[in-house]
């Protein structure tokens, strides 16, 4: 009995199983898709983020040894520890669903969902660290 386009009833479970809603192959493009977004993210990022960096080096006119110990503090504090290890944490837990997803005999669509959910999580995650590293570097920028 079906419940509207293409709704099954909860008992009827052959025609569910008859419309499969995702194959294996959309793990691996949705794995795909979450790297190309992270690519660009840090593609488009990082040089703007080393131009800054520069900048800061010529505002306060450091040399390289001591830009490498005063530019610490830009990029590594305790926030940024954080976004790492969350980053870790979602990267490791994208990687083990991937390949859970795409070794199964019969798509899960629901880890499929799942998956799709933290490496969106991983996108965001990665697009509050840089705006925090931005912050950062333009209030050291704009200071007197």
């Amino acid at each position: 009995m079906l419940m509207g386009p293409g709704r099954a009833a909860a008992d009827d479970t052959s025609v569910t199983a008859a419309l499969p809603l995702c194959a294996k192959a959309d793990f691996e493009k949705a794995v795909d898709e979450a790297g190309a977004a992270l690519r660009t993210l840090n593609a488009t990022n990082k040089p703007l983020f080393q131009d800054k960096l520069r900048q800061l080096k010529e505002k306060h006119g450091w040399s390289t040894d001591q830009f490498l110990k005063e530019a610490a503090p830009y990029v590594e504090d305790d926030r940024i520890t954080v976004w790492d290890e969350q980053a870790a944490d979602l990267l490791d837990k994208i990687t083990a669903m991937g390949q859970e997803g795409s070794s199964a005999k019969a798509p899960d669509c629901a880890l499929l969902s799942e998956l799709r959910g933290t490496m969106k999580a991983l996108v965001e995650t990665q697009t509050e660290k840089w705006t925090y590293l931005f912050g950062k570097i333009d209030a050291a920028l704009t200071a007197p």
